[in-house]
């Protein structure tokens, strides 16, 4: 795997852990207080930060440098690709039942596209699972193992796509959230094969279907950095037509991979839905605008508690 291909997936991880302290909470001048206190990144999560204001308190059993639903989804599907060389639907599926079920490694929060994927695989064998095991939801989990998908893939674009859609109907059987995933996909193949970010994000248009692409379209004209007001136009919450368009504004207008993920923080509500991708395209574009600079800070990388796990298995994909 090249050093960008690595560097996306650790930017996802990174960013996803990096927000966790302050996810869902629903009010950037309560978050703004918070920073002007404490700062923003890996914090730990204080139910105290959620009162009086809209918000919901989900990570009460964890410490700085975890990470939530969304970073271990994206840390799995880098070790079955690690494991098993290319994916494998009913491995992965075999995979993630034993992470998320029931005495799986993962203790925290359960969402509702990951509970009712569960619902659908506990009772069966794995021969016997259904292709399109997800809900019929379009939230941020079907963005969750992208980077990773992405970042290992060898192949066109063309051949991508069809991969994108099996991956995402594994939690998420639903058209909206394939769209917001392969539109994901190719910005982040295009920003691998050498495209500026503006390139990269517009190209990927193309795959976001009637739904998504005004709103993104919409994203991308505003001219500057504004991470607020752009989640109060879209939305703060889960749903791809609300992040997905506050990550491509914060990606077209950030200068590095810091002040995205901040901006990112400092938006609201489910950040770390949104930070899975913004962290994967802003580590990408980091590492181009300074060469000489690993894009992600180290000090964050130290606090990032599964970085020994993830350098692993990046490196086992790129022997």
């Amino acid at each position: 795997m090249k050093s960008l291909n690595s560097e996306a997936i650790l930017g996802a991880l990174v960013a996803d852990s990096a927000t966790l302290g302050l996810h869902w909470i629903y009010d950037p001048a309560r978050i703004a207080e918070i920073e002007a206190v404490g700062g923003l990144v890996f914090l730990q999560p204080e139910e105290a930060n959620y009162a009086g204001v809209k918000g919901y308190f989900a990570h009460g059993g964890k410490t700085p440098g975890e990470s939530s639903s969304y970073g271990e989804v994206c840390l799995l599907m880098l070790k079955h690709l690690a494991k098993h060389g290319r994916f494998n639907r009913v491995e992965y599926q075999s995979e993630y039942r034993a992470c998320f079920g029931p005495g799986g490694k993962y203790v925290g929060y359960i969402d509702s596209p990951t509970r009712l994927t569960l619902r659908t695989l506990l009772p069966l064998e794995p021969a016997d699972f259904p292709a399109a095991s997800g809900a019929d939801d379009d939230q941020h989990p079907s963005l969750a193992a992208i980077p990773s998908l992405v970042a290992a893939h060898t192949g066109t674009l063309d051949e991508l796509m069809p991969r994108v859609d099996e991956v995402v109907r594994i939690t998420n059987n639903n058209e909206t959230a394939v769209a917001a995933a392969q539109c994901s996909s190719a910005a982040l193949f295009n920003l691998l094969q050498g495209m500026t970010m503006t390139q990269a994000l517009t190209e990927a248009l193309l795959f976001a279907g009637s739904v998504l692409r005004p709103l993104l379209e919409e994203a991308l004209s505003m001219p500057t950095l504004d991470s607020v007001s752009a989640a109060a136009r879209f939305g703060p919450a889960c749903h791809v037509a609300e992040g997905l368009p506050v990550v491509f504004h914060i990606a077209q207008n950030a200068t590095d991979y810091r002040s995205a993920v901040e901006a990112n923080i400092r938006a609201g509500g489910d950040s770390c839905g949104r930070a899975i991708m913004l962290g994967a395209l802003m580590a990408i574009h980091s590492a181009r605008q300074n060469t000489y600079e690993f894009p992600i800070p180290f000090q964050w990388l130290a606090r990032y508690r599964k970085f020994v796990d993830a350098a692993d298995a990046c490196a086992a994909i790129q022997r």
